[in-house]
């Protein structure tokens, strides 16, 4: 993942999240990941996210770079991920990397395989630009 790019969250996802990676009882690394992402966010009203960013429960459009495959993915919490239904929870390794990406970013996804390279096409739909601030 990339250090450089500003995380935008909400307090109330910062507070869900927070309380997500504190209730895991192991150290794996993705959460390690999570948390450190987590440490450097920049905390926002709903109003301030930027529209192309990925929060949670933002639906996005993603292409594989390698096979330019394009995929649609939408970020939730573990309770609601369904894979089948493209609902990606944010403490799966592509959840994490996909939390604060832009529209145009390009970001690393490491599967057993080795590294998938990412790129975010289009932010289909965002929780705080709709104004639905209660998810």
């Amino acid at each position: 993942m990339s250090n450089n790019r500003t995380i935008y969250i909400t307090a109330a996802d910062m507070a869900k999240l927070r309380a997500l990676v504190a209730n895991q009882k192991n150290s794996r690394e993705d959460l390690k990941t999570l948390s450190a992402e987590l440490d450097r966010a920049q905390v926002v009203v709903p109003k301030e996210v930027p529209r192309d960013v990925i929060t949670m429960n933002s639906k996005a459009q993603l292409r594989e770079l390698l096979t330019n495959d394009v995929m649609t993915y939408t970020l939730v919490f573990p309770d609601l991920a369904d894979y089948e239904a493209r609902r990606i929870s944010v403490l799966a390794p592509i959840g994490t990397a996909m939390l604060g990406q832009r529209e145009g970013d390009e970001f690393e996804w490491r599967v057993p395989a080795g590294p998938v390279r990412l790129r975010v096409e289009k932010v289909i739909y965002q929780p705080e630009a709709a104004g639905h601030f209660h998810l």
